[in-house]
């Protein structure tokens, strides 16, 4: 189910100081949610993180169920959305790579907490709320066709083979890449990403027939 973030609860149009409003409300559930988990969060936590008055966040979501939807939007555009824009711009084994090490990097500057946002949700929400596992599920496979986009970039250059997968290559980038960080958070050592993500980057220069450099 996709939210509508230019209507509030009631289906009136949003103005465009509603629309920051409503955004200040989910960033702020989005924050308690990756630190202290779905059901750790409140809708009293949310108020008193965004600055705003109960009815303020009513005025936009039913009910938490309503606003956990929201969140998992707010991190698809967030999160897949930026790595959509990357994997544009990555036709090559070294971009890829780059790709790889920017994101042992962030993860390594921010103590390898929290792990992929995303992800997280997904595993919380899985059995609990279909809706919202859908939704992560949507998220991912639009990760999946962004990755899937480099790849494919990659055989138009003749960098990988014609024959070589690229849909299902994404989907094991993406598979590594999500448990790499999981075990990443759950070790706080980069390590296990590392070795993830080196992986990816030595399948792929097989598939391109090169030597890993």
């Amino acid at each position: 189910m996709s939210v509508d973030t230019q209507r509030t609860n009631t289906g009136r149009p949003l103005t465009s100081r509603g629309r920051q409003t409503r955004e200040r409300i989910v960033t702020a559930a989005a924050e308690l949610m990756l630190d202290t988990g779905v059901a750790g969060t409140t809708m009293e936590d949310v108020r008193a993180r965004a600055g705003v008055s109960s009815s303020q966040i009513y005025h936009y979501f039913a009910d938490k169920d309503a606003l956990v939807r929201a969140v998992v939007d707010h991190q698809d555009e967030s999160i897949v959305g930026a790595h959509e824009a990357i994997f544009a711009d990555i036709d090559s084994l070294d971009g890829l790579r780059d790709w790889c090490r920017g994101i042992v990097e962030y993860q390594r500057l921010g103590g390898c907490s929290g792990g992929c946002p995303l992800g997280s949700l997904g595993v919380q929400l899985a059995e609990t709320d279909p809706d919202a596992r859908a939704a992560v599920a949507r998220a991912l496979s639009r990760w999946e066709r962004a990755i899937t986009q480099g790849y494919a970039a990659m055989q138009a250059r003749d960098v990988l083979p014609a024959h070589v997968d690229t849909a299902t290559l994404a989907k094991s980038t993406l598979a590594s890449l999500q448990g790499g960080l999981l075990m990443a958070q759950i070790q706080r050592s980069t390590a296990p990403l590392e070795a993830a993500l080196d992986a990816v980057v030595a399948h792929a220069r097989l598939l391109a027939g090169r030597s890993a450099s």
